[in-house]
């Protein structure tokens, strides 16, 4: 029977089959069914067809057959088990092995469901987000008209309640707002206002986008960036050579052109000072790299070293400051400012930015002023240079500085490309007969351009112009007067937005009279693009004069440094080096010389002067000195010659050895080492020489006070107590004749130098007038020269009389340390001698052991500090070696460009070979 001739009633779903396919899976008889027919009859495939009843009945009668084989089923039941389980024990086995792949595919079904529901999360709360920010711009827009209606109002009227209810309904919105919802709000206000004008189309965000953010570099060669690392290279070897160097773009015009504008314009950053007042007086090089990768736009200054300057508020302000450097009086200044930006938004360019021309000169500036500015600029325009000649649409192009100045330096126009700023200024037919002029024809032909949109205020967010000083009835309530920190982040994105703005205003402007402009070169984006292709073409034609040009160069250069330095190599760091090893040699040879001994006599010839100075004042002008050469008769001269000698003794031990000793030491190491210096190369460097003082006595310094206080300790129990043995005072009485000796040979050499001045009569007859009385008022004509010169011969007479008496004395009458009252010359000389030794002791362990072993590592890491200009400054003081390396720099920068220059021609030979072949 086909299933087209069934009839309604003999259909029933097969839904309801339920039971029916229950029975059939319990029944022994139906479990030997064929798996497919068993699947076709389940409900868990929900297909919509009838089932039969015909069918239906077939199958119950093959149920109720199935009853009468139960019996015999169930007696041949045993054997059938007992084969089964044969049978069954290896699918048992397959069964258990599936159990961990049925649990990870359990797992994996689990995690993609779960992952199904928080996708499905996701986009549920992301079109709630999107329904609130409808929500919130309708709300926006609503309470703007409100307040537009209070302003016409007078901020009256009935409609005053409706106005209270939306600003608190609007305030409580913006204030649950997140900051990136708010930034998100701005966005599309602003690109509603400028809908609103007609500025943005909203099938032109691509096109926008584009010029937004340059692409030019696509459409270029790398071999422009090398050409570019090249020019620099050659600026380094000399940058005042008219020669040695590659093209470059040089911008001029005059002040009132709009020349800054322009290269601000390419920049997309306002960076250069402006001013009424001549603000550009010295040549700026600027620089622009292309790096696809850099997410910011940074700034350089290498030859004031200030690199990665990311805030262009400063750059200017680094300009400024540069430029005013120039004295008034000079007004310009031919040495450039080099500026280096790195940006992904820039075209791979080297431009030069050149003072402005002026027509009269003014008060305050000198008469030469506009002599000077043509100077410099005809320095810079010459060949191979392209110029970038910038007029003003407003002006007539006969009374253009800039195409004056371009005309005499390149009559046939051939390097000359005019650029036409405000064009806007003047109508769209005037701008195209100043573009497709032939008055003055030039081979690169114009470029108009519109670098600023008119001046209007910009309004915000909420409607108020940010440069406005009221504040709009929204930002009382936020309680923020007279703006609101959004609108404050709003005002400090506004370089980017004028520079945006303008490039719309171009484009719209260009777009609204396309037909005029049909067959001219307008927009900035036109001129970036022009400016690219000839720089890179002008670069490669003069790469091969230049390479033979700097081939003649490094050949002087390799003759010269052959010559005079045999080809030896030196660099900065190298000459430091082994300036540094000669003085840490010499210093450790100063250790081994610089031993106990040497700080024993250093410190033991302090003292003597010390014990020389308490002799003098103590015992040599004492009336009863001559007591001491004979036995004391009676206990007062006993007790005060023994309280004498005490008393110096004590002030010996006080004089406060430690420091004393210390300072001493210290003093005789840092005059060694200036000693040392001055033997050394390093004696012409003043920047190394204060580097290794400093290092020195803060290594000194380090232990200074703590060795005082050691040895201060240490010769504490001398200021008590002083105990001699034989030995000593035997040592201390030689020691103090060769003291004595030398004080009476010093006195007779100075008293004879006098005598031999002076005259022996003359000399004796003035000693003999000071001897009777010296308070006399007459002179009897001697000089008060005369009578100082008699006065010091007098003294010497009479010390040389007592040191001459002292020496007798310890010669013939000091044998033992029972006499030291009568010899006090030899018992300080022994107090000297055991305060020495002491002091020796802990001076050598405290001070010279560290010193000699943190000196050295104290300079090194010092010396690591320094920068590779410090180096080289270093370096650069000695005359010889600033030859040395300033020759050998120039060769080496001469090879780098060579070789640079050398792989770019060999590639455009390849690549003309490449693309003949392929034609």
């Amino acid at each position: 029977m086909l299933v087209s001739q069934v009839r309604p009633s003999m259909l029933i779903p097969i839904r309801g089959l339920v039971t029916m396919q229950t029975v059939l899976t319990r029944s022994p008889t139906m479990s030997m069914l064929p798996r497919s027919a068993l699947l076709r009859a389940s409900p868990a495939r929900n297909y919509s067809f009838a089932f039969p009843l015909r069918s239906l009945q077939l199958i119950q009668n093959f149920h109720l057959t199935s009853r009468n084989m139960r019996t015999l089923y169930s007696k041949n039941l045993q054997i059938i088990i007992s084969k089964r389980f044969i049978s069954i024990f290896p699918k048992i086995i397959g069964k258990v092995v599936r159990v961990p792949v049925y649990v990870g595919g359990s797992m994996a079904a689990a995690g993609s469901y779960i992952a199904y529901k928080i996708e499905e999360t996701s986009n549920f709360t992301m079109d709630k987000i999107n329904q609130f920010k409808d929500f919130s711009d309708s709300m926006k827009d609503k309470l703007q008209s409100v307040f537009a209606k209070d302003g016409s109002n007078g901020g009256g009227g009935n409609g005053s309640g409706n106005s209270n209810g939306d600003e608190i309904s609007s305030a409580t919105l913006l204030a649950a707002l997140t900051d990136e919802e708010k930034d998100e709000l701005e966005a599309q206000q602003k690109e509603r206002d400028l809908l609103e004008e007609g500025t943005l189309d909203d099938n032109d965000d691509d096109e926008v986008d584009d010029d937004m953010y340059d692409t030019t570099q696509d459409e270029m060669l790398n071999l422009t960036k090398q050409m570019i690392e090249i020019r620099s290279i050659l600026s380094k070897i000399d940058s005042t050579s008219s020669h040695l160097t590659l093209p470059s773009i040089v911008v001029i015009g005059s002040q009132s052109s709009g020349k800054s504008s322009v290269l601000e314009s390419i920049v997309g950053k306002e960076f250069l000072p402006k001013g009424s007042n001549m603000v550009t007086r010295r040549p700026i090089e600027l620089t622009l790299v292309n790096t696809p990768n850099a997410n910011e736009i940074t700034a350089d200054f290498p030859t004031q070293r200030l690199y990665n300057l990311k805030d262009f508020k400063e750059v200017k302000r680094v300009l400024m400051e540069l430029n005013m450097a120039v004295p008034a009086s000079q007004a310009v200044s031919e040495e450039p400012i080099q500026l280096t930006i790195k940006s992904s938004n820039v075209p791979d360019l080297s431009l030069v930015d050149l003072p402005g021309y002026i027509q009269v000169e003014a008060a305050d500036q000198p008469i030469e002023l506009k002599t000077k500015i043509r100077q410099l600029c005809d320095k810079y325009l010459a060949d191979p240079n392209i110029i970038l000649a910038i007029s003003s649409a407003d002006v007539d192009l006969a009374n253009s500085s800039a195409l004056r100045a371009s005309k005499t330096i390149d009559p046939t126009g051939s390097r000359t490309i005019g650029v036409i700023t405000k064009l806007d200024l003047v109508s769209p037919q005037e701008a195209k007969d100043i573009l497709n002029n032939k008055k003055y024809p030039l081979k690169m032909g114009y470029v108009g351009v519109i670098t600023k949109s008119p001046n209007k205020p910009h309004h915000g967010l909420f409607g108020d112009p940010i440069n406005s000083n009221s504040s709009s009835s929204l930002g009382g309530l936020f309680g923020k007067k007279p703006t609101t920190p959004l609108q404050d982040k709003y005002k400090s994105n506004q370089i980017g937005l004028q520079q945006m703005e303008s490039r719309q205003f171009e484009k719209l402007y260009f777009k609204e009279n396309k037909k005029q402009f049909n067959n001219c070169e307008v927009s900035t984006k036109t001129l970036r693009e022009k400016l690219i292709k000839i720089l890179e073409i002008s670069m490669s034609n003069a790469l091969e004069p230049t390479s033979t040009i700097i081939q003649q160069e490094l050949d002087d250069a390799s003759y010269l440094f052959k010559v005079e330095f045999n080809d030896r190599q030196l660099t900065p760091k190298s000459y430091l080096l082994n300036n540094i090893d000669v003085l840490k040699l010499t210093i450790k040879e100063f250790q081994e010389k610089f031993d106990r001994y040497e700080l024993k006599s250093i410190l033991k010839a302090n003292l003597d002067q010390k014990v020389l100075d308490f002799l003098a004042n103590r015992y040599w002008k004492d009336d009863n000195l001559e007591e001491l050469s004979s036995k004391m008769k009676n206990n007062e001269e006993m007790v005060y010659w023994h309280r004498k000698l005490e008393l110096a003794s004590s002030s010996l031990t006080k004089i406060g050895i430690g420091r004393l000793s210390t300072n001493l030491v210290t003093n005789s190491i840092l005059m060694e080492l200036e000693n040392i210096l001055n033997k050394t190369q390093l004696k012409n460097h003043d920047l190394i020489k204060e580097l290794v003082t400093n290092t020195a006595v803060n290594t000194l310094n380090s232990k200074f006070y703590s060795t005082a206080d050691q040895v201060e300790n240490c010769i504490k129990p001398f200021k008590y107590e002083i105990d001699l043995e034989d030995r000593d005072w035997s040592m201390a009485k030689d020691h103090s004749i060769r003291l004595i000796k030398e004080e009476l040979r010093q006195c007779n050499e100075r008293y004879n130098l006098i005598k031999s001045s002076v005259g022996t009569k003359k000399l004796k007859r003035v000693m003999s007038y000071l001897e009777e009385d010296t308070s006399r008022p007459e002179t009897l004509g001697m000089s008060k020269i005369l009578l100082e010169r008699g006065n010091e011969a007098l003294f010497l007479d009479k010390r040389s009389k007592v040191l001459q008496f002292r020496l007798n004395m310890l010669k013939n009458k000091c044998y033992s340390r029972t006499e030291k009252d009568r010899c006090p010359e030899i018992f300080l000389n022994a107090v000297s001698e055991k305060l020495t030794s002491t002091a020796v002791l802990f001076l050598n362990v405290e001070l010279l052991s560290d010193f000699f072993y943190n000196f050295p590592i104290e300079l090194d890491r010092r010396l690591s500090q320094l920068s590779d200009e410090q180096v080289e400054l270093f370096a650069k003081e000695d005359p010889k070696i600033s030859r040395h390396i300033e020759l050998q720099k120039r060769k080496e920068l001469l090879e780098l460009a060579l070789d640079k220059i050398d792989s770019i021609l060999v590639f455009k030979k390849s690549y003309k070979g490449i693309s003949r072949n392929s034609k």
